[in-house]
């Protein structure tokens, strides 16, 4: 029985299987337990027997976790939290922590009182032989030794720190700096803090064992039992702050650190560096050889504990012990946050029964995770233990309190201060009994945990790792190939690391490369993009021409990336290409990419200025005719007329049949082509105009649908042609709506002045104020008035849409006389009928004219209306044209006025001769042969163009344009013979 129930202290330095053993050892039984010092090493080794025995009868029991199947066998916990089962194995890790002053007494207490059933195994330094062999009868001592040597290597720099090498810090401030530093001239580093929870701790470690960083900064957490592949550990200082004190390292906390050193048999080294002193011969020579001084004092509190008041609890925890191994440590923070809450008034007034004592005593055993001092730790716990002596903790605080913790926002600090308030939480919903529902509490703080644990690594590798440059530097001592790769987002990798962007056919290495690094990425880039840029070019030459595209600047897209640019070719409207190909890509791809472009922008131009071609390709046009044609080719579809005056004159019936016959429409301001002023034509036709005058900026077409646009006068000159809109005023109108607001103004007595109409303003979409600049931007004089406003006006119809605009088959000669005679005549009549009915009611006393035209008393003042009176002004006297300089613009005559019969006219409109008093003459002028325009006639007789005895009329002439087709006269109006007439021919 004696044999069975063997209690054996297994003892030497680290790197000696100690805990490899104690693991085999449990598994060799039914049931077992092991105590660990730290919650990072307790989660490792969990995983392990889970690994071996899988989750289902392995149970993890720290302050925070808590893991307990049903069918469990073996618990892995810390020492503090290892529960009292009757296991057949129990193995108690780092027992030398018996003399550690704040948590010595519990590892004592494991050590006078835990046994298994079977076995017994006490796992720790060589130091703790004598005590245990006085405090533990019959134990049985095992000595193991390093599997490698541990020898001193002096003083290093960190520049100068060879890889795999773990630097030791002793506050959270140096741990950071020294990553820093390490980070700059290294390429990054791993960071391990007793504050990370194991999650972080845990990425952290597997980003260092992965081979992804070669250095490691940490704080003495390492010298508990993680197993690290490390081959040198150096000390950036030899004394620390033990939480009230600086004070130095004992060697044996040295020797436990840099025992870390050293990978199963191959061999490690320890030294030191920064501000940190040489160490001296002794202890270099104690820690080489493991010889330290063994210890004399475990530390010892009393286990039976008294709850009858809270005097007599704090009495039994400050009872003094009585072997002479045995001392009592440090007082240690529950003791201390007891002795605080019993000094609050309001608690004393609620421990009233030893039940209350005992919750008081659970309560002051929450860790302090949060340190932010005692007064804050004490209020909380007696927040906490209020909740407890009415039921549990509410679940709307307790809720309230995790949403404030759980943001994963912020830097290291505040992560790390929010892991540190969760753990709180996270230890009260382990307790049983504490929350409502357990199961909801402790899987909400453990995912809360989980998240502030992955952003603490993921900030910690942002800001201490440099992936890139550790993974280049390793490459280069390697001297291996590096690894390049290119993701369909055109993204380049090198060795997994973002190198830069290929952007069509060129690479952007990333900006925060620099120096040799930058030159490493960008060969490394380029060998696994050779390859790439020629199945790009391929696909780039088969790509339709729907996936390319030109910027109004004069860039060439393929997608969203940049391909080329537009240059000045040998005629304006073939331009050249300039591809944008590395050099690195070979002189095959760049052509192959200019000549994918080039084809491009032909059959752009082609489709866009397809009428255009017709024109300039077309042979039966001969004379007069095809240099007309190739002005009109030159300025790309669109000529203001006041600049062509002569050559237009000088076109016959003939040579104006065949430019008709290719869409060309001569208006009274623009010769155009009207298909050229749909927005893909206008948009390309502006790039190329740009590049033919190289202009440094090219100005952007116009959005397309709007009728007016602003009159800018920084714009280069001919903008706003090359645009298709015309300016006047503050505005610049569209060509085809001035042509028609033309074709209404034709119809006004421009010398006795007329007033805007409702259509007048609907097609040019401005107000009456906005309509009068623009007629004085065309020439003409506006006089504002008031007047008693007598009725509201009908609204107008709607203009028909630009596209709706019949402009391929305006009306006849023959239908614009008729149009003008009906409609004056229709007008007259109307006037004359309104006239009588108004004497006859005048007659009959049904209207008072001086009643009318003065408000009554108490009624409301007449509403006035604004309106505008436009007239031509004069001509200068002896009818002589004013100089060159001052015409405006139009044909050698004032722009806007109606049509003289010196100036030629435009297609499909016949002038009319009007007597003195304005009204239409009857039939036509004399000498005018059918279908021939007068003043086209006029223009055939030569530069002199005498008038061979033909009556010269220079009264304004009317002219009504026809309306669009959709629109249906009214059976009653005059317009209805019109009509009639039309569908007959």
């Amino acid at each position: 029985m004696q044999d069975r129930s063997r209690i054996a202290a297994v003892l030497g330095p680290t790197n000696t299987g100690k805990t490899h053993y104690a693991i085999e050892r449990m598994l060799a039984h039914r049931t077992g337990v092991i105590g660990l010092p730290l919650r990072l090493l307790a989660r490792e080794v969990y995983d392990r027997i889970v690994k071996a025995r899988g989750p289902s009868v392995v149970a993890l029991v720290t302050g925070e976790e808590r893991i307990v199947p049903d069918r469990v066998q073996y618990w892995v916990a810390t020492t503090e939290a290892m529960p009292e089962v009757g296991a057949d194995f129990v193995a108690i890790d780092e027992i030398q922590l018996c003399a550690d002053p704040e948590r010595g007494h519990v590892f004592t207490d494991r050590l006078l009182n835990m046994r298994g059933l079977h076995e017994t195994l006490l796992l720790g330094s060589d130091t703790m032989r004598p005590a245990i062999a006085a405090l533990v009868p019959g134990v049985q001592f095992m000595r193991r030794e390093r599997f490698s040597d541990l020898s001193w290597a002096g003083s290093k720099k960190i520049s100068r720190m060879p890889a795999r090498s773990a630097i030791v810090c002793f506050s959270a401030e140096e741990v950071y700096a020294t990553a820093e530093l390490i980070r700059r001239q290294k390429g990054g580093c791993a960071v391990i803090m007793g504050a990370l929870s194991p999650r972080t701790r845990n990425a952290q470690v597997a980003m260092y064992q992965q081979g992804e960083v070669d250095y490691l900064v940490a704080t003495d957490a390492i010298g508990m039992g993680l197993n690290l592949d490390l081959r040198h550990v150096a000390f950036s200082a030899v004394e620390k702050f033990d939480g009230r004190r600086y004070r130095p390292l004992f060697p044996h906390e040295l020797a436990q650190i840099a025992g870390r050193a050293g990978r199963h048999t191959e061999a490690g080294t320890f030294g030191v560096t920064g501000d940190a002193n040489i160490l001296d011969e002794g202890l270099i020579g104690a820690i080489e050889n493991h010889r330290f001084q063994p210890i004399g004092r475990l530390m010892w509190r009393n286990p039976a504990l008294e709850y009858g008041s809270i005097e007599r609890l704090i009495a039994s925890l400050e009872t003094a012990p009585q072997p002479e191994w045995l001392a009592r440590g440090r007082e240690a923070d529950d003791l201390r946050a007891l002795k605080a809450l019993s000094a609050m008034p309001e608690i004393r007034g609620q421990v009233t029964h030893p039940r209350d004592v005992r919750l008081l005593w659970d309560v002051c055993r929450i860790p302090d995770f949060r340190s932010i001092s005692a007064v804050e730790h004490a209020t909380l716990l007696a927040r906490i233990f209020g909740f407890l002596r009415e039921g549990t903790v509410p679940g709307d605080w307790l809720g309230a309190q995790i949403r404030r913790i759980d943001r994963v926002q912020g830097d290291i600090d505040t992560l790390s201060k929010r892991l540190a308030y969760i753990r709180t939480w996270t230890y009260a919903a382990q307790r049983s009994g504490w929350v409502s529902d357990e199961s909801h509490w402790r899987a909400e703080t453990r995912a809360v945990e989980d998240r502030l644990s992955d952003a603490l690594h993921a900030a910690l590798t942002q800001r201490f790792v440099d992936r890139r440059t550790s993974v280049l530097l390793r490459r280069l001592k390697q001297k291996e190939a590096l690894l390049a790769e290119v993701n369909d987002k055109g993204e380049v990798t090198v060795e997994g690391e973002f190198a830069g962007r290929l952007e069509g056919f060129r690479f952007r290495a990333d900006p925060s490369a620099t120096g040799d690094e930058a030159r490493m990425l960008a060969r490394a880039a380029y060998e696994a993009l050779r390859p790439e840029f020629h199945l790009r070019a391929d696909r780039f030459y088969n790509a339709p021409d729907t996936e390319l595209d030109f910027t109004e600047q004069g860039g060439l897209m393929w997608g969203a990336s940049a391909v080329g640019k537009l240059v000045k070719g040998a005629e304006p409207m073939k331009p050249g290409v300039e591809a944008f190909v590395d050099e690195e890509a070979g002189p095959e791809i760049a052509e192959k990419v200019t000549r994918r472009l080039q084809h491009f922008i032909d059959r752009k131009a082609a489709t866009a200025f397809e009428p255009l071609m017709a024109l300039k390709n077309d042979e039966t046009m001969t004379g007069l005719a095809r240099g007309f044609a190739f002005r009109l080719v030159e300025a790309f579809g669109v000529l203001p007329r006041e600049g062509v005056a002569a050559e237009v004159k000088e076109l016959d019936q003939e040579a104006r049949g065949l430019l008709r016959k290719h869409g060309v429409r001569f208006g009274q301001f623009t010769i155009f082509l009207p298909a050229l002023l749909k927005p893909a034509p206008t948009r390309l036709r502006l790039v190329l105009w740009g590049l033919d005058q190289g202009l440094a900026e090219f100005p952007e077409s116009p959005p397309p649908g709007l009728v007016t646009i602003p009159n800018l006068p920084d714009v280069p000159k001919g903008y706003y042609t090359l645009s298709g809109y015309h300016p006047a005023g503050e505005r610049a109108i569209r060509i085809d709506m001035l042509e028609r607001l033309a074709d209404m103004l034709r119809g006004q007595d421009s010398r006795a002045g007329f007033e805007a109409t409702a259509d007048m303003l609907s097609i040019t979409g401005m107000t009456l104020e906005q309509f009068s600049d623009l007629m004085v931007g065309l020439g003409y004089k506006a006089e504002r008035g008031e007047r008693v406003k007598t009725r509201a006006e009908p609204a107008p119809e709607p203009a028909p849409e630009p596209g709706e605009v019949d402009h391929e088959h305006p009306l006849t000669e023959e239908e614009s006389v008729l149009a003008a005679e009906t409609r004056a005549k229709w007008e007259a009549e109307q006037a004359a009928r309104k006239a009588e009915e108004e004497a006859a009611a005048r007659q009959a006393g049904e209207v008072d004219a001086d009643d009318a035209a003065t408000p009554a008393a108490g009624e409301a003042a007449p509403e006035m209306e604004v309106f505008y009176t436009f007239t031509w002004p004069p001509r200068p006297r002896g009818n002589r044209r004013p100089p060159r300089g001052e015409q405006q613009q139009g044909q050698g005559r004032r722009q806007g006025e109606p049509a003289r019969e010196r100036e030629p006219r435009r297609d499909g409109e016949k002038r009319a001769g009007k007597p003195a008093d304005g009204r239409p003459a009857e039939g036509k002028p004399r000498g005018q042969k059918p279908g021939e325009n007068q003043s086209e006639r006029r223009g055939d007789r030569g530069p002199k163009g005498k008038h061979k005895g033909k009556p010269r009329h220079d009264g304004p002439k009317s002219f009504e344009a026809r309306p669009p087709r959709e629109k249906k006269a009214d059976p009653d109006s005059p317009f209805a013979v019109l009509a009639a007439l039309k569908n007959k021919t």
